[in-house]
């Protein structure tokens, strides 16, 4: 460790102050029965940046398994891309939710 030292002899250390990493939130869609399946690939190609086999990939895992991670962010870009999303979906007249998730 290097120290600053003073007029006065005195020395102060530094310490590596090791701030851990913020939080990151998944986001997840979580399936209905009304949403059109094409319309969940869309979300998630547009939004998300999915190819169109991983995109299928994610909204059959929404629909078998009743949700799929989108993603995985830091908290403001997660609450943008939630509210992106259910914006988008209402836009259209789908019922879609997308949440965010401390992962």
């Amino acid at each position: 460790m290097s120290g600053e030292r003073f007029q006065d002899g005195t020395v102060v250390e530094k310490k590596s102050s090791r701030t851990k990493p913020p939080p990151l939130f998944q986001v997840v869609l979580l399936n209905d029965d009304f949403t059109p399946m094409e319309f969940v690939v869309g979300v998630l190609q547009k939004f998300f940046g999915k190819g169109r086999e991983q995109a299928t990939q994610i909204m059959l895992k929404v629909h078998h398994e009743g949700r799929g991670v989108c993603g995985v962010y830091p908290r403001d870009v997660a609450a943008t891309k939630v509210e992106q999303v259910c914006s988008y979906a209402r836009q259209h007249q789908h019922p879609l939710q997308c949440v965010m998730e401390e992962a």
